[in-house]
């Protein structure tokens, strides 16, 4: 099979589009020849199967030139591919499906997120397969949906409690610090259960990308400042996607507040890590696990959260052991990104 993929960036040290370097190196091994079109091309070191053309927003160039090129190199390139592979980008899939389609050329589009849009209404009338992660990563009606699961790399997230710090109970969370994000929850919570929790440490890592993001985080430091929670609570900034691994094998949770409606892979990742869970996010509940609701609290409720960050602290080492030995077989089993990468390309025929 040769494979066409479009992506926002070929970046493995990107903080948040890092691990789609890992993708397209597993695409690589199931595939004859991979070729990648990018917006932003960064640092990449993938196999001889697989070029990388970029559109050229590393080096500043305008937005009709970035047209020029995709349509110049989706042209050029069209006896080197037989299927599309679209990531989370279907204005690609309106600008070109008709194209694609005279050329004979199949069109999957990965999308995993709760949001609706118009654009994401025209892609799906014009793709071949939409692919996503779980049902409530796709809320449109279709039976061109494939639901695949997400792809976690065990090879990079694994357990290690020799790292952890047995005199610090420590939380951590990932994700971009945007309002969508509720860290303002989280942080409430904390103020409410700390004189209970003994040494606590928490790790927000995660990159306040636009003006309004960082407006966001201004406020958080505030509201942090308020509350004499200013050496319990570290902003880390943006890692790429193997520099969290460490942050996580060191925690002893994991938590999510994100109100986007579609599985968040910082989760899987986390229970990858060995790491017991809590979260918000409804996209958990179609996963089959046990016991769900002792890893759910409720949206935006900080008693809620509160408490059960506290019943988390107070569980017996034993339990603790056999939760996260559970949470972590049961995304390698589950969500591994060789099973991922394998049911995609299945789908293609």
């Amino acid at each position: 099979m040769k494979m066409l993929i479009l992506t926002q960036k070929m970046d493995r040290n990107d903080s948040i589009l890092g691990f789609f370097h890992r993708w397209v190196e597993e695409f690589a091994k199931n595939c004859e020849k991979v070729i990648v079109i990018c917006l932003y091309e960064g640092k990449h070191n993938l196999p001889e199967n697989v070029q990388v053309l970029s559109l050229g927003k590393e080096s500043g160039v305008s937005k009709l030139k970035y047209i020029f090129r995709f349509y110049k190199y989706i042209w050029q390139y069209r006896k080197d591919y037989e299927n599309v592979f679209v990531h989370m980008n279907q204005i690609y899939v309106i600008l070109s499906s008709f194209l694609w389609k005279f050329l004979g050329k199949k069109i999957g589009l990965w999308y995993a997120h709760g949001g609706i849009s118009k654009s994401l209404k025209m892609a799906e009338r014009r793709t071949n397969i939409v692919f996503t992660s779980t049902p409530s990563g796709f809320r449109l009606k279709s039976a061109k949906i494939r639901i695949v699961g997400q792809g976690i790399d065990a090879n990079v997230f694994k357990a290690d409690r020799n790292k952890r710090d047995k005199s610090i109970f420590k939380i951590t969370t990932v994700g971009r610090i945007s309002p969508i994000k509720d860290y303002e929850t989280l942080i409430y919570s904390l103020e409410t259960a700390r004189t209970k929790l003994g040494n606590l440490k928490v790790d927000i890592i995660g990159e306040a990308c636009t003006e309004d993001d960082k407006k966001y985080l201004l406020d958080l430091k505030k509201i942090i400042s308020s509350y004499d929670l200013d050496g319990v609570v570290n902003f880390v900034g943006p890692l790429s996607n193997e520099e969290v691994v460490p942050y996580l094998q060191r925690s002893d949770l994991f938590v999510n507040m994100s109100h986007t409606g579609s599985l968040d892979k910082a989760i899987l990742e986390a229970m990858a890590c060995g790491l017991s869970v809590l979260t918000c996010n409804e996209a958990l509940l179609a996963l089959d696990l046990k016991n769900k609701d002792d890893l759910m609290f409720v949206k935006n409720d900080v008693k809620d959260l509160s408490d059960k960050i506290l019943k988390n602290y107070l569980m017996s080492a034993e339990d603790r052991i056999k939760l996260e030995e559970y949470l972590s077989a049961f995304v390698s089993n589950t969500f591994s990104l060789d099973l991922l990468i394998a049911k995609i390309i299945k789908n293609y025929g």
